[in-house]
């Protein structure tokens, strides 16, 4: 969707429909009610503010409703920003679905689940596998639809199970470099580290935060979720142990949400890993919003810097 929202640049006019991602509500230093819109289609999302809001535009312009607008792409603090000059709710005669505006991952889930198959396939360790198919096989619907987050990196259908199957496939090449690795600890780690994530958000389509979710987050529930299917399943030992402790410390660091800094060799690589696959995922995705000899916007994950593209081509992209 190469002139959808996120392809357009500041100074242009938009006149199109977009699907509403939340709407927040706020009041003015007038005083008068405004609602912040986050707005999105297949190619990216925006903020947008609709000021004067009435009661009726707060019970209309709702998450996962879609709307017609009409206005221009502006910037605030060096953000793209939509100006709305008109908005309306979509009708059944404009034939726009929800689906029409949802990014999905550039993989099949085909091979998503052929991948996470092929991976289980490949562990030696029978405590580790049985427990990561146990998992696997559980939630294989949802984890072949839910977004790996609400913002920054592979927020987006499938997104889960493509954020794993490009850390397995990183894996993979690293036990070639580096022979010692538990490939098993590993791929049962990478693949459970964000299942906890099917329970910490709402859905695929407009994600955001559960209960659940914001009282106790996704390591302590998956963490808790392994101890019990590892008794339900009657295993025992220091594999139950080492998986949770992959969990629990995947985020690296206290202030980054880890209740545990990786202590073991293969936790630390889990969080490389990690950290590798979603800044590319970020990078990749913004890089391909702009012209070379151009920047991006300011990445607020990427502590908020602008990448530049390059104007010469890389000899194996031409």
């Amino acid at each position: 969707m190469k002139n959808g929202i996120g392809h357009h640049a500041i100074g242009e006019p938009f006149d199109n429909f977009l699907l509403i991602k939340s709407s927040t509500k706020g009041v003015a230093s007038n005083g008068k009610p405004f609602l912040t819109l986050i707005l999105k289609d297949a190619s990216g999302e925006i903020e947008a503010k609709l000021w004067e809001a009435t009661k009726e535009d707060e019970h209309t312009f709702v998450a996962e409703e879609i709307a017609k607008i009409t206005g221009e792409v502006s910037q605030y603090r060096g953000r793209p920003q939509l100006k709305i000059q008109s908005i309306r709710p979509a009708q059944p005669t404009d034939g726009v679905d929800q689906s029409d505006f949802l990014e999905t991952a550039p993989v099949p889930k085909e091979d998503l689940i052929e991948r996470l198959t092929e991976a289980i396939f490949e562990m030696k360790n029978p405590n580790l596998q049985r427990m990561t198919r146990h998992f696997v096989k559980t939630y294989q619907e949802a984890f072949l639809t839910y977004p790996a987050a609400v913002k920054n990196h592979h927020e987006y259908i499938s997104g889960l199970a493509h954020h794993v199957v490009s850390m397995l496939n990183l894996a993979k090449q690293l036990k070639e470099l580096y022979p010692d690795i538990d490939l098993d600890l590993l791929y049962a780690g990478i693949i459970l580290h964000d299942l906890g994530k099917l329970k910490e958000l709402s859905g695929a389509a407009t994600p955001s935060y559960t209960l659940e979710g914001k009282l106790i987050g996704h390591i302590p529930m998956m963490v808790d979720e392994i101890g019990g299917v590892a008794k339900e399943l009657g295993i025992e030992g220091e594999e139950v142990t080492m998986l949770q402790h992959m969990v629990l410390s995947h985020h690296g660091k206290a202030e980054w949400g880890s209740p545990k800094p990786p202590l073991i060799r293969e936790a630390e690589l889990l969080h490389l890993i990690d950290l590798v696959d979603a800044k590319m995922n970020m990078l990749n995705r913004a890089l391909d919003k702009v012209q070379p000899g151009e920047f991006t916007d300011r990445l607020f994950a990427m502590d908020n810097r602008s990448f530049y593209k390059p104007l010469f081509t890389n000899e194996h992209d031409e």
